[in-house]
């Protein structure tokens, strides 16, 4: 998979402690994420935490998840003096690399590891096989300039058309059909896509073939595929490309937007429009299927992004860590166990300050359940 730059920009409030501690354990960066006010990254938990293992990890990849990292990162040094986590975010593909060569405990990803790559995985896993659990999740809000115009309802059927450049008017028939009750202008549509090669731009289409598989007939992938609008690199780009252009649209963050003030819409999954919120992206996670029974938890994406439940906002990123199942030496296997408990119990406080979705209880229990059943060599 290509270096995903949509990370780099995911979150959108990290504290002044979260974003010093990033720096000082990770290169490459070049994060451009808004300012914001703090998170309270104390969390919510208040057992203690089960402190063991080493106190160093290493991890590398994703930069969707940069951000988050730093605030599971904080948490993880307040619950257990000494501990920390060195995250480097190359992009999922480096990450996963370096987790198969051996060179890091753990792999940010924003795809499960899979096929070779996961048959690798397990020689490094001292044949054991590599586990994806998705910690991080971010929603992705269709943002637009629209004058005149609140509350605008939009469904994968009409995204799909206009991100192909079938649908060019907002007045158009179909967009009218889901906004009734509402002046929709004459005014030509200006999509907005992703210049630069993007993890953002990926799941965006993968939502269009899952949501609107009749009317999306481009591919997924990190390069924009419909053909229609203007490109902008970089999620503040998109955000800015919004705000200049009268008539436009473009998905980003959810962080970015809030922190721009432009408004989204609302998206009728098949049951109704749904507001983008924690909530709303809550039940969209929760509504996600795993691809296979057991403790490796790889996610089923037509049944997030294709979901019909009531009040599920679709269009959800999710991101993983990537592990070993077992074959960690006994040190190491504790505290990346120490690390991933916190992050999933005590680190959700921070998360939706910094632009992420707080994990949904019952997804949390399935995921401390694999996290648990992490093992070690003997």
């Amino acid at each position: 998979m290509k270096r995903t730059s949509f990370g780099r920009t995911f979150g959108a409030g990290l504290s002044a402690a979260a974003i010093a501690a990033l720096m000082l354990t990770a290169c490459g960066s070049d994060n451009n994420a808004p300012a914001s006010s703090s998170p309270d990254a104390s969390g919510s938990g208040g057992a203690a935490a089960d402190c063991g293992g080493k106190n160093s990890v290493t991890a590398e990849g994703s930069t969707a998840q940069q951000n988050a990292i730093a605030v599971f990162n904080q948490v993880w040094s307040q619950k257990c003096a000494g501990k920390n986590l060195s995250y480097n975010p190359t992009g999922s593909g480096a990450g996963r690399e370096q987790f198969v060569a051996g060179n890091v405990d753990f792999a940010g990803s924003d795809s499960a590891i899979k096929d070779e790559q996961a048959a690798q995985a397990a020689q490094r896993c001292g044949g054991n096989p590599a586990w994806n659990l998705p910690l991080v999740f971010g929603p992705v809000a269709m943002a637009y300039n629209i004058d005149g115009v609140d509350g605008l309802v939009l469904n994968g059927d009409t995204l799909a058309k206009i991100f192909q450049g079938q649908i060019q008017n907002w007045n158009d028939p179909a967009i009218a059909a889901l906004n009734e009750g509402k002046s929709l202008p004459d005014q030509a549509i200006t999509p907005i896509f992703r210049s630069d090669s993007s993890g953002t731009t990926d799941n965006f289409q993968k939502y269009l073939q899952a949501a609107a598989p009749q009317s999306w007939t481009k591919e997924a992938g990190s390069e924009f595929q419909g053909g229609a609008g203007e490109g902008a690199q970089k999620s503040a780009g998109v955000v800015q490309a919004v705000q200049a252009t009268p008539g436009s649209i473009g998905y980003v963050e959810k962080g970015f937007a809030d922190q721009a003030g432009v408004p989204y819409a609302q998206i009728d999954n098949g049951s109704g429009p749904v507001e983008l919120t924690d909530e709303s992206a809550g039940k969209a996670i929760n509504s996600a299927k795993f691809a296979a029974e057991g403790n490796d938890l790889a996610l089923d994406l037509n049944s997030l992004y294709g979901t019909q439940e009531a009040g599920a906002y679709p269009l959800v990123l999710a991101t993983y860590e990537i592990v070993c199942s077992a074959g960690y030496a006994p040190e190491t296997a504790a505290a990346v166990k120490s690390f991933l408990t916190v992050a999933a119990n005590d680190g959700q406080g921070g998360l939706s300050a910094a632009g992420y979705v707080p994990l949904p209880d019952q997804f949390k229990q399935r995921l401390l359940a694999s996290i648990d059943a992490i093992g070690s060599t003997a």
